[in-house]
């Protein structure tokens, strides 16, 4: 089939799937050029109804994860901004939303603040943080306020994958073009890929032959992507030997899941005004390292808990969260990179954000209140890092411990033979329990604070740590041995004869 014949039938497809119903249509929109097909196919429908008729509902949704490649970042902010505009204009009825992570979920509030390590294939914790949430939760309230809801996506496969089985009594209809979600969450919630048949080529081609609607240019996201290839070359393919473009990947700079970040290398390598993303790339690197991060990280789970797993040589334990000494290393790090990538003058760049101060404040909240890290190290650091003063009010106007008074503490538990701070780390906590119980009318629960306190930190080191470990659980297994004994009912033991030998 003929890519125009294509297109055709996409767009005639999609016309006839917004008269059916009233059912608001969501468009997923990351930027790249298989959503901006999708969306330019979905606009190209809705341009050929008369006016009156375009009374559907259609969201345009972009999840920005807030540690995107930059660039991209930019483009689909100036996008959304752009589809907006010409929405009204032309009467599109298309509503464009950014989407976030809730402070909770962002990625610099869950590495920094709470020690999350970075992400590996075993521990992928920031894909449904940053990814999914913010745009699950968004579908399921729109799907919510009318039943059901259509999701566009521009998810591409093979035709014999491309769509599932189609619920009969939708036959013969434009909606036999649509499938269940298998997502039990937004099990109210059709998905249309209109595009899922298509090759790379063809989406290309598409691309680049047809205006953008919305005024955002087509060429330019060609040549983001060409800049963004290891060879700078991205050209159009005439034939089976000519290499494509369809390798290059934009995604959170961050991401510890692949080695390098190659498409932000190759926009460093490829193009000079993108050279002020160096900072970036070598924090990445230098900072988000997988592979050997045991040093820094605590010998206890989140929680202060223990585990551990049989190794070949032995039983180890499994590390926790990073150390508070690296999470401040982290910090610092990424500060230094952002004031520096400010401090370049390159336009547009004075005010650039790696982190924001929500951020910050969040952090410094879990550093102070559930970590107990009581010398409140945000502030400094960042005066460190920026050399401009930290604005936020003081997180505890009642701490009545200073930071050189715990510096002095500190340096006393290091003379005790404590390397890995856990002397100092209890002290510290439990000064911080007693602040916090000093003005309450009724003191109960304290001592049970304390105990569990004292727990946590009952260890020299971490060889000491899982010595305890597995001698408690030796003891929990004849603990659980003796009680199935207790269990057994004797009356119904029939004692048999033994023969002497």
């Amino acid at each position: 089939m003929e890519l125009v014949e294509k297109i055709d039938i996409a767009i005639a497809n999609i016309a006839s799937l917004y008269q059916e119903d009233n059912l608001p249509w969501i468009v997923g929109y990351s930027g790249g050029k298989d959503s901006t097909a999708v969306l330019q196919l979905v606009w190209r429908a809705i341009e050929t109804l008369p006016i009156e008729s375009r009374t559907k509902k259609v969201y345009v949704i972009s999840t920005d994860t807030l540690v995107e490649n930059p660039i991209v970042a930019k483009w689909v902010e100036l996008s959304l901004d752009k589809i907006k505009l010409a929405s009204m204009n032309q009467k599109m009825g298309i509503d464009p939303r950014r989407l976030v992570p809730k402070i909770e979920d962002r990625f610099w509030v869950n590495l920094i603040g709470k020690g999350y390590p970075a992400p590996r294939p075993k521990f992928r914790w920031c894909t449904s943080r940053l990814k999914i949430n913010a745009s699950t939760d968004f579908i399921r309230t729109i799907a919510s306020q009318t039943g059901e809801a259509i999701l566009f996506l521009g998810t591409r496969s093979s035709e014999s994958q491309a769509r599932k089985k189609v619920m009969a009594k939708h036959a013969g209809s434009t909606r036999e073009l649509l499938s269940r979600n298998s997502d039990p969450k937004l099990d109210r919630v059709w998905i249309y890929p209109p595009i899922g048949d298509w090759s790379t080529d063809e989406v290309w081609e598409y691309l680049v032959t047809s205006p953008n609607p919305w005024g955002h240019s087509n060429d330019d996201l060609f040549k983001m992507y060409r800049g963004a290839t290891q060879d700078a070359e991205c050209p159009l393919v005439v034939d089976t030997s000519t290499p494509s473009c369809g390798d290059s990947r934009f995604g959170c700079f961050v991401c510890t899941l692949v080695d390098k970040d190659k498409s932000m290398n190759a926009m460093i390598q490829n193009q000079d005004d993108k050279k002020w993303m160096i900072p970036l790339a070598e924090f990445r690197d230098k900072k988000l390292n997988t592979t050997d991060d045991f040093p820094n990280r605590d010998f206890r789970r989140l929680d202060k808990s223990l585990s551990y797993f049989q190794r070949k040589d032995g039983p180890s334990l499994i590390h926790g969260p990073y150390k508070q000494h690296y999470r401040e290393d982290l910090l610092r790090e990424l500060l230094v990179a952002q004031t520096k990538i400010r401090a370049d003058a390159v336009d547009g760049m004075e005010s650039f954000e790696l982190i924001t101060t929500e951020e910050l404040e969040e952090i410094r909240r879990i550093w102070v209140d559930e970590k107990h890290e009581i010398e409140d190290s945000l502030p400094g650091i960042y005066k460190e890092a920026t050399g401009k003063r930290y604005k936020e009010q003081s997180i505890d106007e009642g701490q009545i411990f200073k930071a050189e008074d715990l510096a002095i503490l500190k340096e006393i538990c290091k003379g005790l033979d404590d390397p890995d701070d856990i002397h100092y780390q209890m002290l510290r906590e439990m000064l911080h329990v007693e602040q916090a119980y000093r003005g309450a009318y009724r003191r109960s629960g304290i001592f049970e604070t304390l105990e569990k306190t004292v727990k946590q930190h009952a260890f020299l080191n971490k060889e000491d740590a899982l010595a305890f470990k597995l001698t408690q659980v030796n003891s929990d297994s004849e603990d659980n041995l003796n009680e199935e004994l207790v269990e057994i009912d004797l009356t119904d033991v029939t004692l048999q004869p033994t023969k002497l030998i």
